[in-house]
Formats: C-alpha cells, sequence, structure tokens
C-alpha cells in the first residue's frame, strides 16, 4: 500500500509542476505571450492553485528565472570541481554558461524577459544569490583575494559583474546568429580573453 503523502508534499508537487510548465511556455513563447491559465493547464492543475502557489504571473516568472539560474548555477559548481586550478575552472565556466546560452528557453527567459519583467535590481539580486556568487567566488579564488580588496572596495565583485555582463551580451549575440553553435568558440575565445586581462591586470 502506497503511503499517503502529506499536504506540504503535495504542495510541493505542484508548485514543482507549475515552475516546470512555466519554464516551458515562458521560454517557447515569452512572457507577454504565456497566459496564468496556459501554465497552469500544462502544469495540470486549476488557475486557483496557481493562484493559490504564486503571486500571479509575475511570481511564477520570477519562480522560472530562479530555477534557471539555481540550474545554471549548480552546472558551474560541477564542473569547477572537475580542475584543480581556478583560472581553468573559470575558462571552463565561461563556455558552459555560453553554451546553455545556445538553448532558446534560457536565453528568452534569463537574457530576454528577466530585465523587463523583474526590473534589473530584483535579476541581480537573484543572480548574486546564485550565477554572480559561482563566478565572484571562482574569480576570488583565481586572483587570491580576500572579501574585499580593501576596505570599500570590491574590485573583484566589480570584476565578475563585469566578466557576467559580457557573458551575456555574448549570449544575446549568439541568439542573433544565423548558426549559433558555429560561433561558439569564438565568442569562448572572447571570454577567455577578457579573463586573461583580469588575471595580468
Amino acid at each position: 500500500m502506497t503511503p499517503r503523502r502529506t499536504q506540504a508534499e503535495r504542495s510541493d508537487t505542484t508548485t514543482s509542476q507549475l515552475i516546470g510548465a512555466a519554464r516551458t511556455l515562458f521560454g517557447a513563447y515569452g512572457y507577454a505571450a504565456t497566459s496564468i491559465d496556459a501554465v497552469a493547464a500544462t502544469a495540470g492543475v486549476t488557475k486557483g492553485a496557481a493562484y493559490h502557489h504564486f503571486d500571479g504571473k509575475p511570481g511564477l516568472f520570477r519562480a522560472a528565472f530562479t530555477r534557471e539560474q539555481e540550474e545554471i548555477a549548480g552546472r558551474l559548481e560541477q564542473v569547477a570541481a572537475t580542475t584543480p586550478d581556478p583560472w581553468a575552472a573559470l575558462r571552463l565556466g565561461c563556455r558552459t554558461f555560453l553554451e546553455r546560452c545556445l538553448d532558446p528557453g534560457f536565453r528568452r527567459i534569463v537574457l530576454l524577459d528577466a530585465p523587463s519583467v523583474l526590473g534589473w535590481a530584483e535579476v541581480r539580486e537573484i543572480q548574486y544569490a546564485h550565477t554572480l556568487r559561482v563566478l565572484l567566488t571562482g574569480l576570488r579564488a583565481a586572483i587570491g583575494v580576500p572579501e574585499e580588496d580593501e576596505p570599500g572596495v570590491d574590485a573583484t565583485a566589480i570584476r565578475a559583474q563585469l566578466m557576467f555582463g559580457a557573458l551575456c551580451e555574448a549570449g544575446m549575440l549568439l541568439a542573433r546568429s544565423p548558426d549559433p553553435a558555429a560561433a561558439l568558440p569564438a565568442l569562448a575565445m572572447e571570454a577567455e580573453r577578457l579573463l586573461t586581462a583580469f588575471r595580468t591586470g
């Protein structure tokens, strides 16, 4: 006999279904063209359940964006763990991020829609908890600096933001390329050159 699930377990399942459906639809059609009714139907739950778990469509989008950030951050940490050399880990991480940008759904949610739907302040807050956190940690390890280079100044955090901004712009270039996969090596090489400038500067 299968044990009955608790209310919390059922709630977690519904939340997961809604986030999964939101990622699929927001990634395929964009925020503006996706309704909360469509997300609920795809998740196999009622519209009321969607509103019970999330504060409308913006809340669903935030959850989808956050999940994308969690997953790419986890992937970057896995990649970093494969090499003891911090600079090699950073190079590999940059390429991994760009490879993820080859996915149209990821690009639409993370690069295209998030800034306008959530605003830059909230986007950066979520990124700092996930992707930017991993990049900053990697840069600190590679450069060999503490949390702040000197009182009130965190040059490494600035470098991390510049690097991340460059990677996001590279992701957009991939989106506009007629052959994104073919364009990836050149963009990855440019990312390496930027890292080299950080290393020598």
